[in-house]
């Protein structure tokens, strides 16, 4: 299963994890990358010395590729950006900023960059500031997501059609009859969020893997838009949150509501009602708790049998 990004990051199957705050340790990106596919750490939830023990501990779990995800909004980036360029890490996904920050000088040590976009346009900018590759990132996804709501299934072909560097689909995709629809839109690999939060490998809480596994069709919203969209499962956080958008809250009312370390709270302490719990729609389609490897084997032998499948429709 060889496309340009496989060859781009040296790895068998077209399937990354998504680096995930509070998910998305050295002990979910060594198991994803042990089975084949490209296991990614979420630096949005580590201090630089909690990334550089996470990357050491990554490297002696695998000899395989892993990367690290930087969201540019995050304090103490330079600091995270050092750490990388320090310990030779190959690939770095970046989101939530402009790529021109960092993506030179990290190509200038030889990593390949590769940024998170929610448009056609930030597609571009991204492809003029130098990165490899572009995540399009739908409305469907949950963590950091775009203002305009545009769905995973007009924002890949829209993006493939605006670049020539490849395209990685993320939003909604948790299974592999998604992941074939992503291949059918131009995408080259896809990204993987809601499915591998909830594997034994994650660091989440395991109350709040349950929660991923009980949310049903419509139990998640984009919220938070006048800060950085986020999409929540609908909990006692997000009613407060959403009673206050609806009155009008400005930015400021909304950041003292939000606070500090609420996602921590949800998400890596186990409080499901205080607590900002981020996740995409494919929550509906999880029913239990796997080990990564297994879920990545599932993923690629259903994507296999679908491809296979329409092609005997075909004949």
């Amino acid at each position: 299963m060889e496309t340009r990004v496989t060859q781009l990051l040296g790895i068998r199957y077209p399937v990354i994890q998504a680096g995930m705050i509070w998910c998305s340790g050295w002990k979910l990106a060594s198991a994803v990358a042990n089975a084949g596919g490209l296991g990614l750490l979420g630096s949005g939830s580590m201090y630089p010395d909690v990334l550089k023990e996470h990357i050491r501990r990554c490297k002696a779990a695998t000899g395989k590729p892993f990367g690290v995800n930087v969201p540019l909004i995050y304090p103490d980036v330079e600091k995270h950006i050092a750490t990388i360029i320090e310990e030779k890490i190959p690939i770095v996904f970046t989101s939530a900023g402009n790529p021109k920050t960092w993506t030179a000088e990290l190509k200038r040590h030889g990593i390949r960059v590769i940024h998170v976009v929610a448009s056609s346009a930030f597609a571009q900018k991204a492809e003029a500031a130098g990165c490899d590759a572009v995540v399009a990132e739908g409305f469907e996804a949950g963590g950091h997501n775009g203002r305009e709501e545009t769905t995973t299934l007009v924002l890949v072909p829209a993006v493939t059609a605006a670049v020539k560097i490849p395209v990685i689909a993320a939003g909604g995709i948790g299974n592999g009859r998604s992941m074939a629809a992503a291949f059918a839109l131009g995408a080259e690999a896809v990204q993987v969020g809601s499915r591998f939060a909830a594997t034994e490998e994650s660091s989440a809480h395991p109350l709040f893997k349950q929660k991923i596994i009980d949310t049903a069709e419509g139990g998640t919203q984009l919220s938070l838009k006048k800060l950085m969209p986020v999409r929540l499962i609908k909990n006692q956080f997000y009613e407060t949150i959403k009673a206050a958008e609806d009155r009008g809250a400005e930015e400021e009312e909304l950041k003292s509501i939000l606070g500090r370390a609420r996602a921590k709270l949800g998400m890596f302490e186990g409080n499901l009602e205080e607590g900002e719990l981020e996740i995409g729609q494919a929550s509906c389609l999880i029913h239990e708790v796997l080990p990564a490897a297994q879920v990545l084997r599932q993923m690629v032998d259903e994507f296999e049998a679908v491809i296979a499948s329409l092609c005997d429709r075909r004949a």
